[in-house]
């Protein structure tokens, strides 16, 4: 299992991290970030690839 946090003091809310890890992250209703902190292992390229796309580097792995 991964970690993932993110700093909502950060975050905008953008939604780019949503595309690239759908599984982990996701908008709600009201527009707002919704995660998992845990994930597989198998979605870590996922969420490595939704922090690499973060704006705002507000996506980091707990290690």
């Amino acid at each position: 299992m991964i970690k993932i946090d993110v700093d909502m003091t950060k975050c905008q809310h953008y939604g780019q991290c949503v595309f690239e890890a759908p599984q982990v992250f996701k908008l709600n209703n009201d527009d707002k970030l919704e995660y998992t902190a845990t994930a597989d292992e198998s979605e870590r390229a996922n969420v490595e690839a939704a922090i690499d796309v973060c704006p705002m580097q507000a996506i980091s792995i707990v290690e």
